[in-house]
């Protein structure tokens, strides 16, 4: 069976083509139940991740985009079932995730890491570099002690940490060495999928370029599929190969950056790339940013409508936009977006600017 870009549902027993796509992510919702005390528990649901669904395809970088709380972070735990989803499926090359438990479950996140957003608090402070990166390969019991050491050092070496340094521990370290040793401990089990957790935005600026040239490289040598989660639109169209950008726990817009960031189709889209700055001496003329009204909310039970219409400049007025959720839909090869009027407001600020 052959899925949209956007993974379209996948029928019940079908499994994604491996040659086409590493990570089928197949109408995932994630739901907690909040408010109340622990003894009367809650009626209450805060429906956190609802019915994503994308492909994620072999040696490519897949970003995540929208404000926190969108449920970016959410979305990728549920993936690697650091927690359970409420619902849907996930596949890996062709295995269900979302159907495996214990030893099963334990062998295969072999095949899929994450790097941490904090590196700070990610790194255990007690450890020292190389029992830190080490550890991994003792969990899954592989080699013994020095060839496990003999790992560990060749991981740091590769992310750049010298062997004169991986008996030190993270307080030795800066933040921007602290994040290549969480790059190290994702990588020495050598898994083909990553999924790269806000992974510089801890770090100042010049750093983050350092950061971002390593995960490019790590990636071509390796042949690694990255999964991506970033609020920076800039380092989003630099570092990706496709964006899906969410809002309150769904896909709003799909697209390749060069679709998404050059004829954004979605009003929330337009908003995110309007406040995006412009340096002082660019040529082109400056934008007028767009301001939503309100905050981002998680979707709390059920709602009628676009879940994007309370702060939309286009469907705050309209009863379709109020009435009726729009699909996730093909509005032209590659990109995907889930509007009622795709590409209307972009259309009016491109008018209004013109001479």
């Amino acid at each position: 069976m052959s899925a949209g870009p956007a993974g379209a549902a996948l029928e019940p027993g079908v499994r994604a083509d491996p040659e086409q796509a590493l990570l089928w992510v197949d109408r995932i919702d994630k739901v907690f139940r909040v408010g109340g005390s622990r003894l009367r528990g809650s009626n209450e649901l805060l429906r956190a991740v609802d019915g994503v669904s994308f492909d994620v395809r072999k040696g490519e970088t897949f970003g995540l985009v929208g404000e926190s709380g969108c449920g970016k972070s959410t979305l990728a735990r549920c993936i690697l079932r650091l927690i359970e989803p409420s619902g849907g499926r996930v596949f890996l090359g062709g295995t269900e995730l979302t159907a495996l438990d214990g030893g099963d479950l334990r062998r295969i996140r072999r095949r899929m890491q994450i790097v941490f957003q904090d590196p700070y608090a990610s790194l255990d402070p007690r450890m020292s570099a190389r029992a830190i990166v080490e550890e991994a390969l003792v969990i899954h019991g592989m080699g013994d002690r020095a060839e496990r050491g003999a790992r560990a050092a060749e991981m740091l070496a590769l992310v750049g940490i010298t062997p004169a340094q991986i008996l030190r521990r993270p307080h030795e370290f800066s933040g921007g060495q602290r994040q290549r040793i969480g790059v190290a401990r994702a990588l020495v089990l050598n898994p083909e999928l990553v999924i790269l957790d806000e992974p510089i935005s801890a770090l100042d600026v010049s750093i983050q370029a350092q950061v971002l040239n390593l995960l490019r490289d790590l990636q071509e040598r390796l042949g690694l599929t990255y999964l991506f989660i970033v609020h920076d639109l800039v380092v989003a169209e630099y570092f990706c190969d496709r964006v899906a950008v969410l809002y309150r726990g769904a896909v709003a817009e799909l697209a390749a950056p060069e679709q998404l960031f050059r004829t954004p189709l979605h009003p929330y889209t337009v908003a995110l790339l309007s406040a995006v700055p412009i340096p002082e001496r660019s040529t082109r003329k400056r934008r007028e940013r767009i301001v939503l009204r309100g905050e981002l909310a998680p979707v709390s039970g059920t709602l009628p409508g676009c879940r994007f219409q309370p702060r939309c400049p286009l469907g705050r007025d309209r009863e379709v936009c109020a009435s009726q959720e729009p699909p996730l839909a093909e509005h032209e090869p590659g990109h995907w977006v889930s509007c009622h009027f795709p590409g209307e407001l972009a259309a009016a600020r491109a008018a209004s600017a013109a001479p």
